[in-house]
């Protein structure tokens, strides 16, 4: 069998997942952002306003924190949507993530050993979940993030169903 072929010989070609992300997850993963930016820049602030010695180093240090956090706030989540995909079929979950460093993931349906929904309360706030496909793998779970919480709901009982029906010991 030569590289690149599976067990019948025929050849096996990846391509990108069919599938984006919902829309909102750029909103949800831009107030991650800003959530995450705001902390340190209101301590800092906080911090400049109360120690006059060290007032200006502290006040420019929140103006830089908040000037980055913008920056990538604006520019991350939308880089993210065009580049995370994921899809499922009836022989595997496959998911595309990365923005600098892309990885592909692909669990067979016959190493799935648990299906999760996620979702936290800013997904929840934002009518989002995350789908966690646990398998054998020294890697860890395979995720899908940013899915409107009834796909995630119905993709969840759709892999449920087919690693059932799927033979295999799932280790």
């Amino acid at each position: 069998m030569t590289r690149g072929e599976n067990a019948v010989g025929t050849e096996v070609r990846l391509r990108p997942p069919d599938n984006t992300l919902n829309e909102r997850a750029v909103t949800w993963w831009r107030t991650q952002w800003l959530v995450t930016t705001a902390v340190p820049v209101l301590v800092l602030g906080v911090l400049g306003a109360f120690l006059a010695p060290a007032r200006f180093a502290l006040l420019l240090a929140a103006a830089a924190t908040a000037a980055a956090g913008l920056a990538c706030t604006a520019f991350f989540p939308a880089w993210w949507f065009r580049v995370h995909r994921w899809e499922v079929t009836e022989d595997a979950v496959y998911v595309r993530t990365g923005a600098i460093w892309q990885e592909w993931r692909i669990a067979p349906m016959s190493r799935i050993q648990t299906v999760d929904t996620i979702r936290g309360p800013l997904e929840q706030a934002f009518r989002l979940a995350t789908v966690t496909v646990t398998t054998a793998s020294s890697k860890g779970a395979v995720r899908i993030q940013g899915l409107d919480h009834e796909l995630a709901a119905d993709l969840a009982r759709r892999l449920t169903r087919i690693t059932q029906a799927t033979p295999g010991d799932a280790t």
